[in-house]
């Protein structure tokens, strides 16, 4: 029989969008001569719904979008992802389901077992885990169906008590098929190409695998559709970042036409970058909006941010206000120009003085005779949020903030000021790695320029203010965030790797004192395998290492 896969961009909710997409692949795939096409988990609605799921007309649009689906689907056969009622009163109200569709009818329904409930995963608050366990017969053989998670309980410390092949083995199944929405993030693709390969081995069975791709607010989807032998080895992958349709002929146990092949594995800064444009593109797509706005200072962020807006959006739909205050250096200013001309992205220069002044002079007789402090500080970075967001409002512009991970860790950041925003592009991108991601952009021409990349960085907020004189140098502090963020390593087990005992102890008291900051910042694109957001839940008032 001939497999089709189709990794195809969904929009949660877009069930008009969805179905007809779905539909155009069946017919695509039908007109290549597939007898079967597998979407991804949850391909009707999109992934993650959340808390649509709890509103039963979106279940029921789910049904009446898979039935619309199944209807066209006529000489061919497909497998579908979609949420279903649960009939028992016992349990959860849903199921996380596929549909298997032949000519038309609804010939099985599969539900997933294993419920990721970590991370930016959330599936065990809306569904029922499966108990119930059978393969799938079609043209003679027997598809073991499986949704993503369920193939992820198989290592030295198994997260479930089961394994849905654990029994679906026992009917002695000619080859595995699992549909999924698997998030990117700039190491997991190795992970995966692992963990999955484990499978064929232990099971000795084929694995056509689909991933579904494209971003959903803060969560990106990078594809990369697999389809490994019964010994493990690869055999191919689809397209990172876009959308894709393969088809594959499988016969007597094997993948016909394909040898094995090492994984196509990217470096992580050029991985990082796809994903932040996809992210961004999406954003703007799937929230009906073209046009973007950020304050330009000639720093390297807001540089690279602008760099990244203009390569996912086009220049002409990037409007980059510059608004320098009486710290500005010239050379800031010059910078920001410099970018603008060789983005060739709209520009506006509206400085801050003015605004800044008047506040000053509105607030003397409150502040009397005390020094000048982070208040008049901040007061400069909300005028500057004013202002932009003045223009976004007048003009349409949608504010991307330039905040990057380091900042957004230890509140080295405006709360209403530079930390606004309706989606941030770098916030789970540490500064050591803003420089890299800006070389990479810099990889064919300059387009960044030069002197944004190599000067000190300094919020110029004050005369001759440098970022290091508020935090440690950028690669010893995002070294000891990442053994914290990320590994989730204790203060005493990163002093122990030779890091300063007094300054560990303050970085990690700055991270936990500024978790209210972070609870009111825009959504963050995530391309690690731990962001700030949704992934990432501490509580605001605590005093663990605070």
């Amino acid at each position: 029989m001939k497999i089709a896969l189709a990794q195809l961009n969904y929009i949660i909710g877009d069930f008009e969008h969805n179905t007809q997409k779905i539909i155009e692949a069946i017919q695509d795939a039908r007109e290549k001569g597939a007898n079967l096409v597998v979407f991804a988990e949850l391909s009707v609605c999109g992934y993650s719904p959340r808390d649509f799921l709890e509103f039963s007309e979106f279940i029921e649009l789910s049904k009446q979008s898979a039935e619309e689906i199944a209807a066209a689907c006529t000489d061919i056969a497909c497998i579908l992802g979609l949420p279903t009622p649960n009939p028992k009163i016992e349990g959860k109200d849903l199921y996380n389901s596929a549909w298997f569709i032949e000519n038309t009818e609804i010939k099985a329904v599969v539900n997933k077992a294993l419920l990721p409930n970590y991370d930016v995963f959330d599936e065990y608050r809306y569904f029922e885990p499966s108990v119930d366990f059978g393969c799938v017969d079609f043209m003679g053989h027997k598809i073991a169906l499986t949704i993503c998670e369920d193939l992820w309980n198989i290592n030295d410390n198994p997260m479930y008590t089961i394994c849905p092949m654990d029994e679906l083995i026992k009917e002695k199944p000619d080859l595995m098929i699992n549909i999924a929405a698997s998030p990117f993030a700039y190491n997991h693709d190795e992970e995966r190409v692992r963990i999955l390969g484990d499978n064929c081995r232990k099971y000795k069975l084929p694995l056509f695998y689909v991933n579904q791709v494209g971003a959903q607010t803060e969560i990106i989807f990078d594809g990369g559709s697999l389809v490994f032998d019964e010994s493990g080895m690869l055999l191919d992958e689809m397209a990172y970042f876009s959308e894709d349709l393969k088809i594959y002929e499988f016969e007597d146990r094997k993948v016909k036409g394909f040898e094995p092949k090492v994984h196509d594995a990217q470096n992580d800064i050029d991985q990082v970058h796809d994903a932040l444009i996809l992210g961004i593109k999406d954003y703007f797509q799937k929230s009906g909006f073209s046009k973007a706005i950020l304050g330009l200072s000639g720093g390297i962020d807001s540089a690279l941010v602008c760099a990244l807006a203009a390569e996912a959006l086009g220049p002409e739909n990037v409007m980059a206000v510059l608004m320098p205050s009486e710290f500005s250096t010239d050379h800031s200013v010059q910078d920001a120009l410099d970018l603008v001309k060789n983005l060739g992205c709209k520009h506006e220069i509206i400085p801050i003085r003015e605004a800044a002044s008047a506040f000053g002079n509105m607030m003397k007789p409150v502040f009397k005779d005390l020094p000048f402090n982070v208040a008049e500080e901040n007061i400069q970075a909300r005028s500057r949020a004013i202002i932009v967001m003045a223009m976004s409002n007048k003009f349409g512009y949608i504010l991307l903030n330039t905040s990057n991970k380091s900042e957004c860790a230890v509140g080295y950041g405006t709360l209403y000021g530079d930390m606004a925003g309706a989606i941030a592009v770098l916030g789970d991108v540490y500064k050591t790695q803003v420089y890299k991601l800006s070389n990479y952009i810099n990889r064919e021409r300059e387009i960044i320029p030069m002197n944004s990349i190599t000067k000190p960085p300094s919020a110029e907020l004050r005369p001759g203010q440098k970022d290091s004189d508020s935090l440690p140098e950028y690669d010893i502090l995002d070294a000891i965030l990442f053994q914290y963020i990320e590994l989730k390593k204790s203060s005493s087990a990163i002093i122990e790797q030779g890091f300063d005992e007094n300054l560990v102890k303050r970085v990690l008291r700055m991270v936990n004192v500024a978790e209210f900051k972070r609870n009111q910042a825009p959504p963050i694109l995530r391309v690690s395998p731990k962001a700030f957001g949704m992934g990432r839940r501490l509580p605001i008032v605590g005093k663990y290492l605070s």
